[in-house]
């Protein structure tokens, strides 16, 4: 696989993970409305199954994807499974720009969780990085001046959960590959939601399968195009591209759902990203130790 260092690469496979991301945003409120979120998150993850299953193929079948890490791949995709979940679910809630205004901590959390557990360094930025989302948090949310909306705490305990979920994959990429982290995320989530999806179901209207496709479509290969785009540039030009998600799924809201962005939302907006802006900044180097 081609892992050429190019930033235009890198820009490529980051606007297709914008695009993505963006139409699974207003599919999944759309679909969520109609139909469980136990069973679209099913419908979701054994179609995406479907859609990846040529990849698996073309890289040596099921036998390519064994591991020897199962654990580690059940627990993370368990707590992926319950953050997407509320994910949906907040979307059926509040308004699209507060949803991923809120899930932009997810890096926050990560980054305390990497320095935690996986060796990685607290340093002043990463400190000042946790503050100033907790402050865009409590600037969204408001919760001295009007009642806490379920939603956006439901919004927040899915960041956590993304967080925890992205840090496990930091993890698993040092032994793993792409193609059978996605494999795994696929198949177990498929079983963890099975049973609870069939006690809920309902056959879906023939107009809404086309969102349920989106969805699966969009949910499976926006993680293949971020995970090109790191092959290509590192994550601190990677990830900085991202925060356009922001705006634009805001602007989304306002043109499809005529869902207005207050002042708040912007402000606490700008206050997680400028503290993800700090969580990017470099290491400083490490002195030596004398002889």
């Amino acid at each position: 696989m081609d892992r050429t260092q190019s930033k235009s690469l890198a820009a490529l496979w980051m606007a297709g993970w914008l695009c993505l991301m963006l139409i699974i945003t207003i599919a999944g409120r759309e679909a969520a409305r109609a139909i469980n979120v136990f069973q679209l998150m099913e419908m979701r993850s054994i179609l995406g199954f479907l859609m990846l299953y040529p990849l698996i193929r073309a890289a040596g079948g099921f036998a390519a994807m064994k591991t020897t890490r199962l654990p580690q791949h059940v627990a993370r995709n368990l707590i992926h499974y319950g953050a997407q979940l509320g994910w949906f679910f907040a979307l059926t809630l509040i308004p699209i720009g507060q949803v991923v205004a809120i899930e932009f901590t997810m890096p926050i959390w990560t980054a305390i969780l990497a320095a935690s557990f996986l060796g990685g360094r607290m340093t002043i930025w990463k400190i000042a990085a946790f503050v100033l989302g907790i402050i865009g948090v409590v600037v969204i949310v408001r919760p001295a001046t009007s009642e806490v909306n379920p939603g956006q705490l439901i919004a927040l305990a899915a960041a956590v959960g993304f967080g925890v979920s992205v840090a496990m994959v930091k993890s698993l990429t040092r032994t793993e590959q792409t193609l059978a982290i996605m494999f795994w995320m696929l198949v177990v989530q498929s079983a963890a939601g099975l049973l609870p999806a069939l006690y809920v179901w309902t056959w879906p209207p023939a107009h809404l399968w086309g969102w349920v496709m989106v969805i699966a479509f969009c949910g499976t290969f926006s993680h293949y195009c971020m995970a090109r785009a790191l092959m290509h540039a590192d994550a601190t030009v990677v990830l900085p591209m991202d925060f356009l998600r922001v705006p634009l799924s805001a602007a989304a809201g306002w043109l499809i759902y005529s869902e207005r962005l207050d002042l708040f939302t912007v402000l606490g907006a700008a206050l997680i990203l400028t503290g993800n802006l700090l969580n990017l900044k470099p290491n400083p180097p490490t002195k030596a130790l004398a002889a």
